[in-house]
């Protein structure tokens, strides 16, 4: 299984290799406008977005935009060793685990992000099923499995990161949807 979860990052990540980050940041366009557009993002009060990699759909513009709307964004936050949460997003960012960006509001005990009606998920690669690979160290499934009720789950990724088959553990949890 191990295996074949590290062939597919390895596949994938050549297919990203084909692209300059440029190109990715113009494949995100359509992508994002599809997610904004998403009646339940719409309807949302919450959402749990992520700041993007220069390897990732780029969110960066949907965070304001959403923030734009009235909506109230939580970014995620790594707390320890291999625990995350999601902040408030206040318009503050600083740099933290593996270099990527968080926000600065809240602080790591805030449990408001729960109320969130949407949590929008990256990943290496999906499938039709919601299956989702993701870099390999558990920060979303361990999240995820803790929170019950689970909100709107949607994996976000750029088409040719959509596979027939992501193999799958007991604790991998699947998304409602993908947007691609």
């Amino acid at each position: 299984m191990d295996m074949e979860k590290a062939s597919l990052r390895q596949e994938i990540r050549r297919r990203k290799q084909a692209y300059t980050p440029g190109q990715l940041q113009l494949l995100s366009k359509p992508i994002i406008e599809r997610l904004l557009a998403h009646p339940a993002v719409k309807k949302a009060n919450g959402i749990c977005l992520y700041h993007s990699l220069p390897d990732e759909v780029f969110t960066h513009e949907a965070i304001e935009q959403l923030r734009t709307a009235g909506k109230q964004v939580y970014l995620p936050k790594v707390t320890g060793d291999g625990e995350m949460t999601f902040l408030p997003y206040e318009g503050g960012l600083e740099k933290g685990a593996f270099g990527i960006m968080e926000g600065t509001g809240g602080n790591a005990s805030d449990t408001a992000w729960q109320q969130a009606d949407i949590v929008v998920v990256p990943g290496i690669a999906f499938d039709a099923q919601g299956h989702r690979l993701g870099r390999g160290r558990g920060y979303y499934d361990r999240l995820l499995a803790a929170t019950h009720p689970l909100p709107y789950l949607i994996g976000l990724c750029f088409p040719f990161q959509l596979v027939e088959h992501v193999p799958t553990d007991l604790h991998d949890i699947a998304m409602n949807e993908v947007i691609s």
